[in-house]
């Protein structure tokens, strides 16, 4: 929206105050408003009103410093207190609105009483902003001016927060405290003034006249290395100060370790790019790739057209093998046909064996039982295992290509369930990169935790797709294309195709758990992947992307060693793990057939004598 002399850059409605101190707030005491943030006369502005007021954007004012004092700043009556009130959100909703000293202006007399609450107050003025804790009903902001007063709270019944710190992020620097993870102190782009402000405060030893250029240009090692005495004076103007200090000198350093703080900043994401599927793969392709000996030749570039394309039907009882490791990709026709007879042997011995195992030898045996306990069945395994039998229509070539999808996903399966905990955190972190207002959403209705997206992950979209659509989207999914955790880009696609239904329609978060099961089978797998595809393309050609979302791509090296864990699968799903590798052959894959070795002698004999 632009006009005269101004231009919103900014524009968000459902943002009300509460100007009852009780928990319970009645219809009077909640004002609904419109928070803008306004480009106007050489200077930026955030400026609420009610929503009566809020439709005349050439009305905004520009809010001087308090200059009244005494009691002619009191005069309004203190609210009372509901003794069962949460402290915290009494001393946030009691905050009354600061008299507006403005020129006059035509227009700008308010239309009713509560207008008089309506405010604008200049980006250079603010010197604070504070977070609600999560968990509210609804998330709010506080703003602390220069002069050390508060404006009303901003509550965002809709969504908001993050778009609201986002868009003031373009205009101001936002560090958060390290006391205080909700409170975001507030400085000025102008690096000349801030770099200014360091050089007198001496709070380097170094010349700080380029302090600010470098903190921009890299703020984790400028933080970390350059900015390290800094912490010391925020955590100094954050903690209350004794009797008889000055509150604006900061405190001696101390020994302790220095948390640092971090920088709120807005990643800029390009345009998305257009992707197509292609054709599956034929059996006549298949067989172009298959050289002397039996051995398949350029496999890089086959995978890739796997992953692009699919399989034909009628490929894939030979094709899944290879995909989930069974047969090795480097293998002649004949090593392949000893390895089957091989694992065939394998599979019908350790078979007969757990069939001969008596309760009271696994009693005897705790790593037998612990074992046994191991790979015991969990729910959820059916749905992986029955594609791969329907397929393959063989026990033994279902059982070992189940060994293989198992290497994969087996952590979703630990009674801890922190490696879904850890996919949940991912795909919240690319989420918030792809669409930070949907993010700002799912927050504001209480499913911000994506806990709706459990079963996704858990069996791999098993009971979202058509039975065929999940053939197809596994196979692309194995081939380990074109990184690591493309379910989870998966996901954020369907997520991004529902957005606006979700959004729109105003859903709780009881609509929106009952709307994402609700798109069971009705889903196309080819319109899934494209977007998908389209997604990853678009986060890898952004060159400012966070290092922990280039983790979770596989676009860079962890920044630290990965706690222990199972051991890795081609596919790895921890964002700490390194590109995926090939796919190991069927040798070096550990199978379940440990409990071969397991059993003495002596009781195997005890067993056959019984």
């Amino acid at each position: 929206m632009e006009g005269a002399g101004y231009r919103v850059v900014f524009e968000k409605g459902g943002v009300y105050l509460h100007t009852s101190a009780k928990k319970h707030q009645d219809p009077d005491s909640l004002i609904n408003g419109v928070i803008r943030v306004v480009e106007k006369d050489n200077d930026v502005l955030l400026h609420w009103a009610p929503v009566e007021e809020a439709g005349d954007s050439t009305q905004i004012l520009f809010s001087k410093k308090d200059v009244c004092g005494g009691d002619s700043c009191t005069s309004e009556e203190e609210p009372t207190f509901d003794p069962g009130y949460e402290p915290d959100w009494a001393v946030i909703s009691t905050v009354r609105p600061r008299p507006r000293h403005s020129e006059p202006t035509r227009g700008a007399e308010p239309s009713s009483p509560r207008g008089s609450w309506a405010f604008s107050v200049s980006l250079g003025e603010l010197k604070s902003i504070r977070r609600s804790k999560p968990g509210l009903s609804w998330a709010y902001l506080v703003l602390v001016t220069q002069a050390g007063g508060s404006l009303p709270a901003l509550h965002f019944h809709r969504g908001g927060t993050r778009a609201l710190l986002r868009i003031l992020s373009r205009y101001l620097l936002l560090a958060s405290s390290p006391q205080d993870s909700r409170l975001y102190l507030v400085f000025p782009h102008d690096s000349s003034a801030l770099s200014n402000s360091f050089h007198h405060l001496q709070l380097f030893d170094q010349d700080s006249s380029n302090v600010v250029s470098r903190f921009l240009q890299d703020p984790y090692s400028t933080t970390f290395s350059s900015f390290s005495r800094v912490t010391n004076f925020f955590r100094g103007a954050l903690q209350p100060h004794p009797e008889g200090a000055s509150p604006d000198l900061p405190p001696a350093p101390d020994d302790e370790p220095e948390p640092g703080f971090e920088v709120i900043s807005c990643v800029e994401l390009g345009p998305r790019p257009a992707v197509e599927r292609a054709p599956p793969v034929t059996e006549e392709e298949w067989a172009r790739h298959v050289g002397p000996e039996g051995r398949l030749q350029q496999v890089p570039e086959l995978k890739a057209r796997i992953f692009s394309g699919g399989l034909s039907p009628s490929l894939r009882r030979e094709a899944w093998k290879f995909l989930l490791g069974y047969l090795s990709w480097e293998g002649s026709t004949e090593e392949h046909k000893a390895h089957v007879r091989k694992k065939t042997d394998e599979y019908f011995r350790m078979k007969l064996q757990w069939k001969s195992v008596s309760p009271e030898q696994e009693r005897r045996n705790s790593l037998l039982h612990g074992y046994r306990s191991l790979i015991g069945y969990v729910q959820g395994m059916s749905d992986l295992l029955s594609p791969i039998l329907y397929v393959t229509q063989n026990e033994v070539d279902a059982f070992w290509c189940f060994c293989g999808f198992m290497e994969l996903v087996h952590g979703n399966f630990e009674e801890s369930q922190e490696t879904m905990k850890r996919q949940l955190g991912q795909l919240l972190l690319l989420l918030r990169v792809l669409d930070p207002p949907l993010c700002d959403f799912l927050d504001s209705q209480d499913s911000g935790s994506l806990c709706f997206c459990f079963r996704w992950l858990l069996i791999w979209f098993k009971r979202e797709f058509p039975f065929p659509d999940v053939l197809r989207l596994w196979e692309v999914l194995w081939t380990g294309l074109p990184g690591p955790n493309l379910h989870l880009l998966v996901a954020c696609a369907i997520l991004d195709m529902e957005r606006d239904t979700l959004m729109l329609s105003g859903f709780g978060s009881n609509e929106i758990l009952k709307h994402i099961n609700e798109l069971t089978m009705k889903l196309s797998v080819e319109d899934v992947l494209m977007r998908a595809e389209a997604l990853y393309r678009q986060l890898t050609a952004c060159r400012e992307l966070p290092h922990n979302v280039q983790e979770v791509l596989g676009l860079a090296p962890p920044t630290e060693p990965h706690s222990p864990s199972p051991p890795a699968s081609p596919l790895p799903l921890s964002p700490t793990r390194a590109p995926p590798a090939p796919p190991p052959s069927a040798d070096t894959v550990t199978q379940p057939d440990s409990s071969l070795e397991i059993l003495p002698e002596e009781e195997e004999e005890e067993s056959a004598d019984s």
